[in-house]
């Protein structure tokens, strides 16, 4: 397993959001992982923790990047939806990249 922007998110998430539930750190780490959560590769290697989250990352990939529609997204119009988002968990006062 090498480690590359998921991780990067991750560790920022860790440092700079503490309002979110643990397996949204999972979600981020793992969403990429396609052997684990979506071939079923690995599970011998599981423990409680990680079937615990195996849920919510399967969950997330309904919405990841294969899913989406081949129409194309209003950026303008979404904009301040995920602008509120980013300023309610990742405070800019607070936040360290």
């Amino acid at each position: 397993m090498s480690w590359g922007h998921d991780e990067y998110m991750a560790q920022v998430m860790l440092k700079n959001a503490n309002t979110l539930p643990p397996a949204a750190l999972w979600i981020v780490r793992y969403h990429s992982f396609y052997a684990w959560h979506r071939e079923g590769a690995y599970g011998h290697l599981e423990d409680d923790e990680d079937r615990e989250h195996l849920h919510w990352v399967r969950e997330f990939n309904k919405c990841d990047l294969y899913s989406k529609s081949i129409a194309p997204v209003d950026v303008q119009a979404l904009r301040p939806y995920y602008e509120s988002l980013a300023r309610k968990y990742f405070p800019e006062e607070q936040l360290r990249w």
